[in-house]
Parts: C-alpha cells; structure tokens; sequence
C-alpha cells in the first residue's frame, strides 16, 4: 500500500511509520515540527527508519494547504498531526485551532475525490469526552479543553468529508498512551525521568485519578487494524488495566528501584479525572485486544528514558 502518515516525527507516528514500512508498505512522512517540544527529539524518532528505500519525508504545515504530490496516490492515510496538550491549549487556543481542526480540513479537502483513497485514519483522543471518559463509545462527548473541543471538531470534520464527498473515515480515540519515544511533558516520562534523578514528581491533584493505559505497539497495531473498518466508524482505542496515578508512582519504584520524592500541586484545569476505554467495538469489528500489560510496559519504558540520560 501507498501510506501517508502525518506527525512521522512525533510519538506515535514514528513507531506507525516503522511498523507500517516493517510490513513492506511504502510511506510518506509529513511533519511540520510545531515548537511543542524540542525538534531534535524528533527528529530522533526518524533515525531507525528515515533512510529506508521505502520512506520519503516531507516537513509540512498541512494548515497551510496540501501540494498535491503529498497525497498523490495514497491508499492509507494516517492522520496523527496535531497540536497537543490540554494545558497549553487555555493560553494558545489559535494555534490549537489551526493545527488540529484548519489542518484537518485542508488535508481532507486534498483527498475530496481521490480514486485511491481507500481509508482515512483520524486519530483523535479520549479528551473529547471530558472528566469521566470510562466507558464505550455511547459516552457523551463532553470536553473540557480547548484541546478537547478541536479534537472533537475535527472528528465532525472527518463524518460530513465521509457522508458528502465518500472520504473512507475512521475515527480512532487514542486512551493514555505510553511507551518508549513518549512525549517529554506526558506525565510517566515526566515520573520516569523524575524517579531515575532522584527529583520530585509535581503530582497536580489528588492522585487518584485513573487511567486505562495503552502501549504504544498496541496501538499502532489497532491503528493499521483500522484500514479494515467500515468508513464511517468511531472506536475508542485503550488498553486493559486501569490504575490511579498514585498506584504508577508504586509500580515505578518497584521496577526503578527508588523511592519517589512527591510535590503536591492543585490540579489543572480540564484534567481528566478518569479514562478507561471499554473497546469491545474494536474486539467486535476487527478482533484488536490489547496485549501489553502496564508493567511490561513500564519496564520498556524505564529502559528507553535510561539510555537517554
């Protein structure tokens, strides 16, 4: 297969275009490396695969427009691109705007009338249900950020590109993934890295707040699963187990070997208070479960952030 993956450089969509060339499909990686975080990160994530006969990288901005030869031919696009973060998104809500849902749509518009087109992946996130994000996909889309609502908005996108103009959709909502290549301001880096240096943990509310956590490779693995749904689909994507912040913090020791030093601040607007991905839909059309239990994962993640200190 012709694949697009947009946000190649970022977390999960280095480790999509790795798995994606691994099955001997060719890929284009589009990124615009937005300032979130710092390029040379990722530009660390394209270093396993960038000179791979099958990968060609492109550094854009989808927000403004799409050249045709970007997209000429694809039979999958995989639609990771996006301006992340709840925080931020209070202080900056047009750049969240323009990368998340102005984006969205001039890439869609850029693929209105392909005859390759087979699907469109648009990876959104389980913030568009808001505080209490446990549950199936029957959940009230409820969100409490900026973030969120973009996401949200984008989602819509996506359906009427779907219903009026015959663009494959999918919709995959992303529950708390983590792994190796982790964001640095995603929280079990931010605990890893903290735990590892013997520095405290900023803990933003009570601790209890739980999460459904997914491995990256689980994912990735429903991502490329979701070519074979139905256009039109929406699926929440997460994995098995549910832990609070304060239980992580416990498994973290144990596998680091070193206590964890904690510094208690108030919580943060639009933090979620609970994720937990009920994903028998996706078990159902298209036999994905997760595999990776969160102390493997952990594991896995411990010793990526070690080899980088």
């Amino acid at each position: 297969m012709q694949c697009v993956v947009t946000g190649a450089a970022g977390f999960i969509g280095s480790h999509l275009c790795e798995r994606l060339l691994a099955d001997g499909h060719a890929v284009t990686g589009i990124d615009c490396f937005t300032d979130y975080y710092a390029r040379p990160i990722k530009e660390r994530n394209l270093d396993t695969f960038r000179n791979h006969p099958q990968f060609t990288f492109r550094t854009l901005d989808l927000s403004q427009g799409v050249p045709p030869e970007a997209v000429s031919g694809a039979e999958w696009v995989f639609h990771l691109a996006a301006m992340a973060g709840l925080t931020r998104s209070w202080l900056d809500f047009d750049t969240y705007n323009r990368h998340n849902l102005t984006a969205t749509h001039r890439l869609l518009e850029s693929l209105r009338g392909s005859k390759s087109l087979k699907r469109f992946i648009y990876a959104s996130t389980s913030s568009v249900y808001g505080k209490y994000a446990s549950g199936d996909e029957s959940l009230p889309t409820r969100p409490g950020s900026p973030y969120g609502i973009t996401k949200l908005a984008a989602e819509q996108l996506c359906r009427v590109y779907c219903d009026e103009f015959s663009v494959p959709s999918v919709v995959l909502r992303y529950f708390s993934v983590y792994g190796p290549r982790q964001r640095p301001e995603m929280g079990y880096h931010l605990f890893i890295n903290a735990i590892l240096q013997g520095k405290p943990i900023k803990l933003t509310g009570d601790g209890l707040q739980v999460r459904g956590n997914t491995y990256v490779a689980d994912c990735v693995e429903a991502t490329v699963r979701a070519t074979q749904a139905t256009p039109g689909e929406v699926f929440n994507l997460g994995g098995g187990e549910l832990v609070t912040v304060l239980d992580v913090f416990r498994r973290l020791e144990k596998i680091i070997g070193k206590p964890a030093i904690i510094e208690r601040h108030p919580p943060r607007p639009g933090d979620q208070l609970a994720t937990g991905a009920d994903v028998t839909k996706l078990f159902r059309h298209l036999g994905w479960k997760p595999t990776t239990g969160i102390d493997e994962g952990l594991a896995k993640q411990v010793e990526w952030q070690k080899a980088l200190l």
